[in-house]
């Protein structure tokens, strides 16, 4: 029943897609695109340019560097635009952009003068990552070798420049390679071949934020689901930068970081222990209360799998203060936040001590609304977390004080699995009603307000053993309080109150076999024709029995003394 899987939902639409542009180019263009009819033509003619202009334009000259950032320009322009993308790639910009990802040849003198160093290369890893956004474009950009030269772009700064170019370019490549492993496992591969594992590792401490933001990107798109690259990154060192990282006050490099993290430790049991080891536990917990809801998010998820590992760590969690925040998250209106920390709970709560103390800090009632939901995964999260909780004698009377029993009967559930988990928690809670716990319920009955009473009968009426039925129903007046709701004004009162009544009386019947003795006869219990299988008023069905055998009566709650339909129970009840 356990979830085990690490949902896709961690990861963003796709990191670092359509980055807003921080530096804006001098020159602006507006460019009317509409890929149809005549539009259609004047932009394939516009790419063309384009692609001519970069195709002539592979020098150190100030009029072709200057060219070539302009046509660039464009093409990211237009390529931010996902309607027109096939059309800048049929016209043959990917191998003139990937061109334009190194420095043209140097010649005699062009070392003192450089117009627009690194401007270009940015402008075409920028253009070309926005193509990647449609996976049918990522293999033609790599086969036309984009990668290598994006893995050196990334080594800009080692010669000692740490200009806002230099900055830029870093990140745009950082960028490209997100986009491009997005979702293509052999693309993930051929990064970690072309060696660009390392130097992202290296980016993660760079000065710039927004250069460690993307690297972070990149890195937390190659370790999914790719257990090579998994390892490469570790061995790198990453996880004492990361863990550092995860303590930023900038959201979006907390984001970034545990992401990564998330992506590391999925299925990778080793890999977890090595960052428990490192001490990522205190900072990921610390996220919870992030003011990121998707770093929030993405913090309870790694709980989640952290509270996998063993015992010990569900327990250290729960110690160092996660299960408040993660039981504020369950009443988040983002239905994924809710959902990451019903996970994480329901991981939690295989602990005994954890049961408890998720059910005392108020986890119990947001779980249960958290039935009604929808949305099944978020309704098997909860109804998985419920399950455990209900395996602590300490919450039993809890889960039924609060009506825990009555929304397990009443869901409506989305997937068999959850239906399955719903029935194995009523099982669970049905094998605890003895001992204290049912010492506790009948105090309960016995002293709180009549709602409450009320409850813990009906629930009682449904889990309580048969040898208990006579302790509960007649000695502490359980049937009292069941009959009281046949008289209620609220049709699912009376409705409710009805179908313990049956339960309770068809429960019974294990203790008065039918074969015991020769049948009556005169075995019914008449109550009088305006009582019985009335045609016009609204009935209650009720099994009422004697020792020897059972009839199937129709009895007006309307109009039936409680007195009378109490002593009719009782010969039901009583030996």
């Amino acid at each position: 029943m356990e979830l085990q899987k690490r949902q896709d939902q961690g990861q963003p639409e796709r990191k670092g897609q359509k980055r807003k542009l921080e530096e804006e180019f001098e020159e602006e263009r507006e460019i009317s695109v509409a890929p149809s009819g005549e539009a259609h033509q004047a932009l394939s003619c516009e790419v063309s340019a384009q692609v001519s202009i970069l195709n002539a334009t592979f020098s150190w000259k100030e009029a072709d560097r200057a060219a070539a950032k302009r046509a660039t320009h464009v093409l990211a322009e237009l390529a931010k635009n996902e309607e027109v993308v096939n059309v800048i790639v049929d016209g043959g910009a990917v191998p003139a952009l990937v061109k334009h990802l190194q420095a043209p040849p140097s010649s005699d003198g062009d070392h003192d003068q450089r117009p627009f160093e690194h401007e270009v290369e940015k402008g075409s890893a920028f253009a070309l990552g926005l193509l990647a956004v449609k996976p049918e474009h990522q293999q033609l950009i790599v086969d036309n070798g984009a990668l290598s030269h994006l893995v050196d772009l990334l080594k800009r700064h080692r010669d000692g420049s740490n200009s806002r170019a230099v900055n830029s370019v870093i990140r745009r490549a950082a960028d490209a390679i997100t986009n491009l492993a997005h979702e293509n496992s052999s693309i993930k591969t051929r990064v970690r071949m072309e060696g660009g594992i390392p130097p992202l590792v290296q980016l993660l401490e760079f000065a710039d934020t927004k250069v460690q933001r993307a690297a972070a990107g990149a890195l937390r798109t190659l370790a999914f689901k790719n257990d090579e690259n998994k390892n490469q990154i570790v061995e790198c060192n990453a996880l004492p930068t990361l863990i550092l990282m995860l303590r930023s006050e900038d959201a979006a490099i907390h984001y970034e970081a545990v992401g990564v993290i998330g992506n590391l430790v999925h299925s990778s049991p080793n890999i977890k222990k090595e960052v428990l080891l490192a001490g990522a536990l205190q900072p990921v917990i610390g996220l919870l209360s992030s003011c990121c809801s998707e770093s929030q998010r993405e913090a309870a998820l790694l709980l989640g799998q952290f509270a996998a590992t063993d015992s010990d760590c569900k327990v250290h969690i729960a110690q160092r203060g996660a299960v408040r925040p993660l039981i504020e998250m369950l009443q988040s209106a983002d239905v994924q936040l809710r959902e990451m920390s019903a996970f994480a709970l329901g991981r939690l709560a295989q602990d005994t001590h954890n049961q408890a103390g998720i059910a005392h800090n108020g986890g119990l009632v947001p779980l249960l609304k958290l039935l009604d939901s929808k949305n099944g995964s978020l309704q098997h999260n909860a109804a998985f977390a419920l399950y455990g909780l209900a395996d602590n004698e300490d919450n039993v009377s809890d889960f039924i004080k609060v009506g825990g029993v009555q929304k397990l009967q009443d869901g409506e559930f989305i997937v068999q699995a959850t239906k399955d988990c719903v029935a194995k928690t009523l099982k669970r809670l049905e094998e605890k009603i003895h001992g204290r716990v049912l010492n506790h319920l009948l105090y309960l009955m016995r002293v709180s307000e009549k709602a409450v009473q009320r409850r813990v009968a009906l629930a009682l009426a449904h889990l309580c053993s048969a040898d208990d039925q006579r302790t509960i129903f007649i000695d502490n007046n359980g049937l009292e309080l069941l009959l009281g709701l046949l008289g209620s004004s609220s049709p699912k009162q009376q409705l409710d109150g009805s179908v313990a009544l049956y339960k309770l009386a068809n429960k019974a019947m294990t203790l008065s076999p039918v074969d015991a003795a020769p049948p009556s006869p005169t075995p019914q219990v008449y109550l009088g024709e305006q009582y019985v299988n009335s045609a016009t008023l609204s009935d209650v069905t009720f099994l009422v029995g004697g020792c020897k055998s059972l009839f199937l009566h129709h009895i007006n709650s309307a109009y039936v003394n409680p007195d009378t339909f109490m002593a009719v129970l009782a010969q039901v009840l009583l030996p």
